[in-house]
């Protein structure tokens, strides 16, 4: 009888679960279509206010007109956006021409850095797999290693050409003999270069552990074979390793073409490491240098993702790693060219296979499970991660409300009509209102099982109010959301918490759109703006905008994220103390963020979760023309407040933020910067 009712249980739990995720499966699937659907309507409103649109339809030209007149009248800080925007790209332009041959160094300079000593005495072994390699790029890849002011080098170079490319062998062979010479003046008793012919063309992966074969340095670096190294790239490499004993690093780089590095197409200034970025997209790339006791516990390339063997490399090495640094400089020179990544993904199609299969290699070794990886509408080969939930907690969402009926409104019913997630809870915290709609509103939404209405009393403090609702809550996660949001990706909740229910995740946001769908927040940088504090990236991009370097498109790690709609452990927001009181109104968000930081928590970015902001229309915003002394010296207060607190982060710069860039745009601006140096 036991045997039979456990057979009995087994059977319907094994169904259960089978429903489930077939439930699962729909609401993906019904998610991906509104996505889809919302994007058509996009792209369909776009067209339909276009200039050709209007030239199509006579009859409408001269309403069009009138209507696009009192617009602009009515929109005149949008206009300011755009002149600000023209001039950021003046700037950027004349920065551009300092990242190229203007930031060579001088004869002076190469003379002091080939003179310094370092503490550590070290060999960085370069790895080169050759294959038909064109005798042009071939040559200006070794004698950009040759050129380098840091002389202990070794150039590794396994050939795997076809008896059609017999010249790569001469062509080596003759740098070979002839750095056996220059070698001598840096006290080097033989050549720096090693060149072994393959008797068969062993892949990328196969040519580049035959490289590593010849290689006795203490450090690997790995150079692809038609690019090229600055000159003070291995120099700079030296100083962090002696330095800050750096056992990983890399640095920014730069796509070229044609005949000069100073045809650029594309200058990629990179964070700092950052796992969730490098797992959607192989963002450190060029130029890698790592130590060999660390490749020791991971191997090398392995054959099974040639096209991303250095995706996969990179996420195992980095996962083993003690001290990973970024160089934030363009030491790095990718060549663009016919039959090239560089050039085109599609070049190597096996390449993006390969991509999925290196980061879904890496996910299952850090333990997780039933992940799906799809490429985004950026690039092929950066991804969205879609994380298994591992369980469907309680999740309190909590609301800060005072008066606005409509605007609570449409804000609960976006909740309650969309959300996929079942088990929430919504606590809405009544701030000194006086309307009689309101209360009444109060009334009617209280009769919902899952909506309760507390009460704060006293000035208006986002923090205390926030404070009262955490304590309040009985869910194991909590949302803060402003009342002025509305939802529009339907698994909002599951995408904020596939994240939030990591144990190394603090804070997880989303991202929110204006009316029009200009982006209002897509991650927090410490430091931007006017007041040097804190602002948000991409600010009033448009929906269908990739970002830079693709970054509105994949989830990953950032120093904040704003409170207008945050998930967080409820058991970690109470470990740190909630949001800080001191700050009533402005950065207690950015704040709360950097105090997860300092438990070693990441706080996450991603775009998969939307919804609409329409921001302080409850009560107002705080720099405006329009705010009262005493709303601005509050501000100016908690501005200070929070650049004394956090005044050595902010020296340092945001870690998710390169200092190339300038911290007057929003857009990824660089500084204008005569050099190209990092001030």
């Amino acid at each position: 009888m036991q045997d039979l009712q456990n057979q009995t249980f087994e059977y319907y739990k094994e169904l259960y679960e089978k429903e489930l995720k077939k439930n699962e499966e729909l609401t993906e699937a019904l998610v991906s279509a509104e996505q889809q659907r919302d994007d058509y309507k996009f792209h369909l409103d776009n067209i339909h206010n276009s200039l050709l649109w209007r030239v199509m339809y006579p009859f409408r030209i001269c309403f069009s007109h009138v209507k696009n007149f009192f617009i602009r009248i009515k929109r005149y800080s949008s206009l300011k956006q755009l002149m600000k925007k023209i001039q950021s790209k003046i700037i950027e332009r004349k920065a551009y021409k300092s990242y190229g041959t203007n930031s060579m160094p001088s004869i002076e300079e190469i003379k002091r850095q080939r003179e310094t000593v370092f503490s550590k005495d070290i060999t960085i072994s370069i790895l080169v797999p050759l294959y038909n390699t064109p005798e042009k790029f071939l040559r200006e890849m070794i004698e950009s290693v040759i050129n380098q002011t840091y002389v202990k080098w070794e150039l590794c170079l396994a050939d795997g050409s076809d008896d059609a490319h017999k010249d790569v062998e001469r062509i080596c062979m003759e740098y070979v003999n002839k750095d056996a010479e220059t070698a001598k003046a840096f006290g080097i008793n033989k050549s720096r270069i090693v060149y072994k012919k393959l008797e068969k063309n062993l892949g990328i992966s196969g040519n580049t552990n035959a490289c590593l074969e010849l290689a006795t340095g203490e450090y690997i670096g790995l150079f692809d074979h038609d690019d090229l190294l600055h000159p003070e790239a291995l120099y700079e490499y030296m100083k962090v390793i002696c330095d800050e004993d750096a056992d990983y690093i890399y640095c920014d780089e730069t796509t070229f073409k044609g005949d000069s590095i100073d045809k650029m197409i594309t200058l990629h200034f990179k964070p700092d490491f950052a796992i969730d970025n490098l797992r959607a997209n192989n963002y450190i790339c060029h130029f890698s240098v790592f130590s060999r006791k660390l490749l020791d516990k991971t191997g090398l390339f392995r054959s099974e993702f040639d096209g991303s063997q250095d995706h996969d490399l990179i996420l195992r090495l980095t996962a083993n790693a003690e001290k990973i640094v970024h160089v934030p400089r363009i030491l790095y020179y990718w060549r663009s060219h016919a039959g090239s990544v560089a050039s085109d993904i599609n070049a190597k199609t096996y390449a993006i296979d390969a991509a999925k299969g290196a980061v879904a290699a890496h996910l299952s070794s850090q333990g997780f499970t039933d992940f799906k990886i799809e490429s985004s509408r950026a690039f092929e080969t950066i991804f969205r991660i879609r994380y298994h939930l591992i369980d469907k907690p309680l999740v309190s969402i909590l609301i800060p409300n005072k008066d606005h009926v409509s605007d609570l409104r449409r804000c609960i019913d976006s909740i309650t009509t969309k959300s996929s997630y079942e088990n929430y809870e919504i606590i809405v915290i009544e701030n000194n209102s006086v309307n009689e709609e309101t209360f009444s509103y109060y009334e009617t939404i209280s009769k919902h099982p899952a909506i309760k209405v507390i009460k704060y009393e006293g000035e208006f403090n986002y923090s205390k109010i926030n404070n009262l609702g955490a304590k309040e809550a009985n869910g194991e996660y909590l949302i803060l959301l402003n009342n002025d949001t509305e939802v529009v990706t339907r698994n909002w909740i599951e995408e904020l918490l596939m994240y939030a229910q990591r144990d190394d995740v603090g804070a997880v946001g989303c991202m929110l759109y204006y009316e029009d769908y200009a982006i209002q927040h897509a991650g927090i940088v410490i430091g931007l703006g006017a007041h040097r504090t804190a602002g948000h990236t991409h600010y009033r991009m448009g929906k269908d905008n990739l970002g830079y370097m693709g970054r509105l498109c994949y989830a990953q790690n950032v120093s904040a994220v704003t409170g207008a709609c945050m998930m967080t452990k409820k058991e970690l927001y109470e470990s740190v103390g909630g949001l800080d009181e001191e700050f009533k109104v402005a950065l207690n968000d950015v704040d709360y963020c950097l105090r997860l930081r300092e438990l070693g928590k990441l706080n996450v970015f991603t775009p998969f979760a939307e919804l609409f902001h329409y921001e302080s229309k409850s009560r107002g915003t705080d720099v405006t023309e329009e705010a009262s002394k005493e709303n601005a010296d509050r501000y100016n207060k908690e501005c200070e407040l929070f650049r004394t607190r956090w005044k050595e982060l902010l020296e340092k710069g945001d870690p998710y933020y390169n200092p190339n860039f300038s911290l007057d745009y929003s857009n990824y601006v660089l500084k204008g910067n005569p050099k190209g140096m990092v001030e």
